[in-house]
């Protein structure tokens, strides 16, 4: 990202979490959202889990995305450590398909929020597009690029279906 100080902090279990997570990291970078990425496991690494979560607000951050698949405990524990606003999204695991992460990231008892996405690449997405949302309300600049964002998207969608076999049937 930019030399400017990140404001979005986005974490993952492993490496291998990257491939969803880094969908996040794309919407922001579109958004011209400073951001930061680390790879925190909850259960592998739990002090640079502490040091992370219980710095992040010092450091200058303002929401965290935390990915996690399996057990998916990341996100719950970052927030368990913060009154930072944390995104979950649910990594898609090969054994149950991210059911399980949505599972455990949706379960977060009551007085530790995670505002919790979709499984996979469309939660990254969300949790990239919420976290922009979140900071754009202290700033016009970053709301102004984000409903230009969201008309590009609006544009792309046709009015009529395309179908080359039946061109007849498109009325």
């Amino acid at each position: 990202m930019s030399k400017a100080k990140p404001q979005v902090g986005i974490i993952m279990g492993s490496q291998s979490d990257w491939e969803t997570m880094r969908h996040a990291a794309e919407v922001l970078a579109e958004l011209q959202v400073p951001f930061e990425t680390r790879v925190v496991s909850a259960h592998r690494t739990p002090q640079r889990l502490v040091e992370y979560a219980t710095g992040a607000k010092d450091r200058g951050l303002s929401v965290i995305i935390a990915g996690a698949g399996g057990a998916a405990h990341l996100p719950g524990m970052a927030a368990s450590m913060t009154t930072l606003p944390v995104l979950g999204v649910p990594v898609e695991s090969r054994t149950l398909k991210g059911v399980d992460s949505l599972y455990s990231i949706v379960q977060m008892p009551g007085g530790v929020p995670v505002g919790t996405l979709a499984i996979g690449k469309a939660g990254a997405i969300n949790a990239g597009l919420l976290a922009a949302s979140i900071l754009a309300l202290a700033d016009a600049a970053l709301s102004a690029r984000l409903e230009a964002w969201r008309a590009r998207q609006t544009d792309k969608v046709a009015e009529l279906p395309v179908d080359p076999d039946r061109p007849e049937l498109i009325a």
